[in-house]
């Protein structure tokens, strides 16, 4: 019995519990989880070089679907198979004119029934070229030759054959389902349905390709062995594939791989022969916006990036500090470190300058940036910062020039637009909006408006709100001086750029947390404020400043809403409804400090440091209704899963209005329906 598991394995089993060694997965999660993480779709990756262990992960448990990535385990069944003397890579098979399945390959479209083939051609043809048909040939000469392998038909019996040998290798979630286009012949319907051909994960891909690299099982020839190993790598450096894995990695280098696309899923997996040694890399994608079938398709070029950093990292770089570098792809909501050169870039390069706030935060008026210069240099006008984006915006900026005096910087503000005339009923494309009496802050109209979804940066209107109801007890809080720490420097996304051991007011940081939506300020007034609210004695300031948030909004009645952080960054828990966000809108703009923050278009200060410099700064405010006559706050918020959001103050006549856009599917749409909802209100109302 324990000879056949040793069959079962084709290898001696290598030990996947050693996890990757901190610097590589330091290193190479720099240079790639904020390209992972931004990526619109699901996304999973594992590492390995296989000669020092290193490994970097990101998320590589969970299972996808394969698609044709599976016919890497096909292949080893196969040749285990003629290791155990079941069948030979000599055995011929014939082709039926019932066996052409569509897709991929040659045998469809040009041989004819009753051509014969070697089973190791047939193999070649799956491997190299991906040839569906071929595929379910071999699948069906392995069901013949399995004698233990349950099932009534080759097919049924080549299926488990090929899922008995990968549980036997302990994978528990590498499964064939069913013959290539052929859905009648699936073993298990619901899985079928889930993943579709197979299912695997990157973290048990890169462990069976290291088997194959390092076969030594005992109880076999060793010759045999060798010839079986060697066929079946030249098998996969047979891959026609040069989109993905080898893309970008530099002329001559072999990767020995297997890929896979169908619907909306694309992945590769393979072995990069690099000068330091082989480096397994597999990179799987699921559920991809851009379901383009292209090079430059987005999950193509990520699977890409992710194999040169791979490769830079182990060679050029390995054992570095410093991160590889690879080329990002950017777009509305994300955030990278990069949004803020970026920004400075075309602030440079476009003329007129769209006079950027430099502030981390991809929002509407990057995105219109963006566009402007695609439409400039010949581009497609995605909003997408791609490798053809990158190479026409040439050097980045990376420095800002030095803020000019406040003084200067509050001069020639863009006159104030007039009001769109009122006319025609509202048209919208947001998710949820809710309109409100600015007086009374009475709920008059709304679609959705009770529905749960992200907040946003809509959040720190929450912020502002517990500081100043702090400030109202002790107005003299609002002069006391924040010195920034480094938690509140490094936190990620929008920002009001205040640097660790700089100080600001109280008061002056409301604008750094208001206009340009710093995150950063708001985890500074966090820390500041939290110590003097109740909470338990191991409770945090930040945690103690959160709970106040979460007791404040259920004071207001706001019972669709839930704060797990200051900011508004996507967490679990952390949601409200247009209704509440209209609730807190009326609570707040009742101080005369928030709504005076909020109505700020700009704001300049001088900030001091504990290290004695003094530094000027300018924040701009990201609420683009502002320079429209008659709009007075008060908070826009953008990330990926909230969309574009707005709440906002009007008034028309004698009647102030709120309107609450959340979900809008660009920063500009969210302007869009704010302003045909508010005409339309206002024309309801009877309001010239």
């Amino acid at each position: 019995m324990w000879r056949q598991l040793l069959c079962l394995a084709l290898v001696a089993l290598v030990s996947t519990a050693s996890l990757a060694k901190p610097t590589a997965q330091q290193a190479l999660g720099k240079a790639l989880r904020p390209m992972l993480e931004g990526h619109q779709g699901a996304v999973t990756v594992a590492i390995k070089h296989l000669e020092t262990g290193e490994t970097f992960t990101f998320d590589a448990d969970r299972p996808m679907p394969s698609a044709s990535m599976i016919k890497l385990p096909i292949m080893l069944t196969a040749y285990r198979a003629e290791l155990r003397g079941d069948l030979s890579m000599d055995d011929k098979l014939e082709l039926k004119e019932s066996d052409k399945v569509p897709g991929s390959g040659l045998l469809t479209e040009h041989f004819t029934p009753g051509t014969e083939l070697t089973l190791r051609d047939a193999i070649r043809l799956m491997m190299g070229w991906s040839d569906n048909t071929a595929t379910n040939l071999v699948i069906e000469a392995i069901g013949r030759s399995d004698d233990e392998a349950e099932g009534d038909t080759p097919a049924a019996k080549g299926i488990r054959s090929v899922n008995r040998l990968m549980e036997g290798l302990g994978y528990d979630n590498m499964r064939l389902n069913s013959l290539v286009f052929r859905g009648d012949t699936t073993i298990a319907p619901e899985r079928s349905k889930k993943f579709g051909l197979g299912v695997m994960t990157a973290a048990e891909t890169i462990d069976l390709y290291e088997k194959i690299v390092k076969m030594t099982p005992p109880g076999f020839d060793e010759d045999e062995i060798e010839e079986a190993r060697k066929e079946m790598l030249d098998h996969l450096r047979a891959c026609q594939s040069k989109d993905t894995l080898p893309r970008l990695l530099p002329k001559g280098t072999t990767v020995a791989h297997k890929g896979g696309s169908v619907s909306a899923s694309r992945c590769d997996g393979g072995v990069i022969e690099s000068p330091t040694g082989p480096i397994a890399v597999c990179v799987m994608t699921t559920d991809n916006k851009d379901t383009g079938w292209g090079a430059e398709a987005e999950p193509m070029t990520l699977i890409a990036q992710v194999g040169k950093a791979a490769f830079d990292y182990f060679t050029e770089g390995a054992g570095a500090v410093d991160a590889p570098q690879v080329a990002r792809v950017l777009r509305m909501g994300q955030e990278d470190p990069l949004v803020e050169p970026l920004q400075r870039t075309l602030n440079e390069r476009l003329d007129p300058s769209p006079d950027l706030s430099v502030d981390g935060d991809f929002g509407p008026n990057t995105d219109s940036a963006v566009k402007a210069f695609q439409k400039k240099n010949g581009l497609k006008p995605t909003g997408e910062v791609d490798g053809a984006f990158w190479k026409a915006l040439g050097p980045l900026v990376m420095e800002d020039r030095p803020a000019p005096a406040p003084e200067e910087a509050m001069k020639d503000l863009p006159p104030l637009k007039p009001q769109d005339p009122v006319t025609g009923p509202p048209v919208v494309s947001c998710a949820a909006w809710a309109i409100a009496d600015g007086e009374t802050g009475k709920l008059l109209w709304g679609y959705n408006d009770a529905g749960t979804r992200d907040p946003a940066s809509t959040t720190k209107m929450m912020t502002a709100y517990v500081v100043l109801k702090i400030a109202e007890e002790d107005p003299k809080v609002l002069d006391e001086v924040i010195t920034f720490s480094e938690r509140a420097d490094k936190t990620g996304g929008s920002t009001s750029a205040v640097k660790a051991g700089e100080k600001v007011t109280v008061r002056e940081l409301l604008y750094g947390l208001m206009l340009p939506s710093g995150n950063d300020a708001s985890v500074a007034f966090a820390e500041h404020f939290g110590d003097r609210l109740p909470g338990e004695d191991d409770e945090s300031a930040y945690d103690r400043f959160i709970a106040k948030m979460n007791a404040t909004a259920k004071e207001l009645g706001m019972d669709g809403t839930g704060y797990r952080n200051t900011h508004g960054l996507t967490a679990e828990g952390h949601v409200t409804t247009a209704q509440d966000l209209v609730k807190l809108a009326h609570a707040a703009m009742q101080n005369e400090l928030f709504r005076k923050v909020v109505a700020t278009r700009r704001y300049a200060t001088t900030l001091s440091s504990t290290a004695g410099y003094e530094r000027n700064i300018v924040w701009n405010n990201t609420d683009s209704l502002l320079g429209t006559e008659g709009f007075y706050g008060v908070k826009t918020g953008t990330t990926g899963p909230a969309g574009a959001c707005l709440v906002s103050a009007g008034k028309r006549g004698d009647k102030p209005l709120y309107v609450v856009i959340l979900g809008a599917s660009t920063g500009a749409n969210r302007y869009l329906d704010a302003r045909n909802l508010y005409r339309w209100a206002w024309n309801e109302l009877g309001v010239e």
